[in-house]
């Protein structure tokens, strides 16, 4: 599909590829550039229509619907700024591919998706290291400076199979992440049950803090190392809340380190100095069934040299309890 950036009205007809998909999904993914502000007051005012017809948000697209997008006026970026961009971003590493899915572990500092500021993520690079593929679309979001195992559907019926498996959460995907965390973390395992509530600061910031009226959220945290001023642990993800992980730490006193959004700002800025230039956390593992063929697949993402290089550096002047060299094959072991 092309959105202009004239006075036209857009006619769409939806295709085999399309079909399934929430419309307010649709238009957020197609018409690039454009505030979800602005598309959520577009279907409010029944200027999109299907069919001919108003519909509500959450409708789910047919093959062959026909939709009518009203004039959109979308500010061009400089082509030259996103094909710089893109020349960075286009060999993203490749964990597992087949005709179905592709497993990517995704570097720190890059947004999942381009929008809300940000020209280019990963979607658009993908789809610029493989220009022939019909559909790429994500199964799941990772945090822009989390590093990691990160699914991507190449059909559709993929896609819906991975989206309701990841709803499962602890009976779908087994996701585990390595964080490193401010203070020493004493339990071997502890279950942290609290939940979780979304909103927004006064400068439109959103943000996510530990409240009744949350929704529950469940993590399993496993010690793996530790030194006087900081831990490593294993995080499993048994629900899958915005920044759980993050928020979690957080409120029970051991923030991730690099965390710009919920840590310690003046340690954070001592860090940078020592070495630390990102949050501490990477989604190393998941253990999941093939979305086709139920066949069980596992995909680690090696710790990356930004995360583990800090680690052996800390573990080379303090005080031990276990060595850097024993990491991979801890982890190997699990």
């Amino acid at each position: 599909m092309t959105v202009s950036g004239n006075n036209s009205v857009t006619h769409l007809q939806i295709s085999e590829e399309e079909a399934g998909q929430r419309l307010d999904n649709f238009l957020i993914r197609h018409c690039k550039g454009v505030p979800k502000s602005h598309i959520y007051r577009i279907l409010r005012s029944g200027e999109v229509r299907v069919n001919s017809g108003r519909v509500d948000a959450t409708y789910r697209l047919c093959m062959d619907d026909k939709v009518r997008i009203p004039p959109i006026r979308i500010a061009e970026r400089p082509q030259n700024e996103v094909d710089e961009v893109a020349k960075e971003r286009v060999d993203l590493p490749i964990i597992y591919e087949d005709e179905a899915m592709l497993v990517i572990d995704k570097p720190e500092g890059i947004a999942v998706h381009g929008g809300s500021g940000v020209s280019f993520g990963v979607i658009e690079a993908l789809r610029r290291q493989r220009p022939q593929a019909k559909f790429l679309e994500l199964a799941h979001r990772l945090d822009r400076e989390t590093s990691g195992v990160l699914l991507v559907g190449k059909k559709r019926l993929a896609l819906t199979a991975l989206h309701d498996m990841f709803r499962e959460h602890g009976a779908g995907a087994d996701k585990r992440y390595l964080v490193l965390v401010k203070g020493r973390w004493m339990n071997t395992t502890q279950h942290v049950k609290l939940p979780l509530h979304k909103y927004l600061t006064e400068g439109g910031e959103r943000r996510v803090a530990v409240n009744p009226e949350g929704k529950a959220s469940h993590t399993i945290f496993r010690l793996l190392a530790r030194w006087p001023d900081m831990s490593l642990l294993e995080a499993q993800l048994k629900t899958g809340r915005t920044h759980q992980i993050r928020v979690h730490l957080a409120h029970l006193g051991f923030p991730i380190l690099g965390d710009e959004k919920y840590g310690d700002f003046a340690l954070n800025k001592n860090l940078k100095r020592d070495g630390l230039k990102r949050m501490a956390l990477h989604a190393w593992r998941m253990a999941f069934r093939h979305p086709l063929t139920a066949a069980p697949l596992e995909c680690i993402a090696p710790l990356p040299d930004s995360f583990g290089g800090y680690i052996a550096a800390v573990d080379g002047k303090k005080d031990r309890e276990f060595t850097a060299d024993n990491l991979a094959e801890i982890l190997g072991n699990r």
